[in-house]
């Protein structure tokens, strides 16, 4: 497993974390959760990439969900299960903000992250959402806006 996607998967779980406790964001970005084994294992470059993930996120989580909820279509944005929402999350955020990163890569890392953390449905789930994010950013389809 790459560095890249370890720290993804970091950042995920962060993520899913922060949203289940809504500890301050400087928290979250505090990865001593993991086994000091583990925390070497990573290498700094690993944990500095989860924690921008993580901090852009968070410091971004109105324009993200935003983005999130207009692309649900038939299903309520309180709906959305929690591993799926980290995984979405992370990776609108990479989508909206971080454009040197090509969207194929972030959905693909997002829907192999949700086939392993989620549901048997997750990746399709997370694949429909994102592509039509990836869509919109790229100027293919309008922005939904939904009443």
């Amino acid at each position: 497993m790459g560095s890249r996607r370890k720290g993804r998967i970091l950042a995920f779980q962060a993520i899913y974390s922060w949203e289940a406790t809504r500890v301050p964001a400087g928290e979250a970005l505090d990865l001593s959760w993991l086994e000091s084994g583990k925390q070497d294992a990573l290498g700094e470059n690993t944990a500095d990439f989860s924690r921008l993930l993580v901090a852009g996120t968070i410091e971004n989580i109105k324009a993200v969900d935003a983005m999130i909820r207009a692309h649900l279509k038939n299903w309520d944005f309180s709906r959305v299960n929690r591993v799926d929402l980290a995984v979405l999350r992370m990776s609108t955020y990479t989508l909206m903000y971080q454009a040197d990163i090509p969207p194929s890569i972030v959905i693909n890392e997002a829907i192999g992250i949700s086939q392993e953390f989620g549901t048997d449905d997750s990746y399709r789930f997370v694949n429909g959402v994102l592509d039509g994010i990836r869509k919109t950013i790229q100027g293919s389809l309008p922005f939904p806006h939904k009443e």
